[in-house]
């Protein structure tokens, strides 16, 4: 079954090895070392979430049309961009307003981890601890 987010995944993190190149190379002497902080941690909860909307892609394949699948891809897209894309806009346009909407892309990201949870909570079976 065809899904959107192996695409958005692979871009989103093809997107962030350049913005993290960027602002490893563009930024460095442009801003403060607090901004390009922030800038890097736009970066690094975009590859991680990349990552995430990948695994979604993949698990789809075994459960398709599933919708805490979906849901939890939608988030962490939405988480994506609003919660990096607010950072990096920080950064760029010196806008310390846009700080404000960034918990709401980390709530995203909450949002579908507890979406992807619930999804293994009900298709695995459960944990024997005998074996950790």
């Amino acid at each position: 079954m065809p899904t959107p987010f192996l695409f958005a995944g692979t871009v989103c993190a093809l997107l962030s090895v350049a913005f993290g190149a960027f602002g490893a190379h563009g930024l460095k002497h442009l801003v403060t070392p607090e901004m390009l902080e922030v800038f890097k941690t736009g970066v690094t909860y975009q590859m991680w979430h990349a990552l995430a909307l990948i695994l979604v892609a993949l698990l789809q394949q075994l459960t398709p049309s599933n919708a805490l699948l979906t849901w939890a891809g939608r988030l962490f897209f939405a988480g994506i961009i609003v919660f990096s894309g607010s950072l990096y806009l920080l950064v760029l346009l010196e806008q310390k307003w846009l700080g404000i909407i960034t918990p709401l892309g980390g709530l995203a990201f909450l949002a579908g981890w507890t979406c992807l949870c619930v999804f293994a909570r009900k298709t695995l079976p459960p944990l024997d601890l005998k074996h950790f």
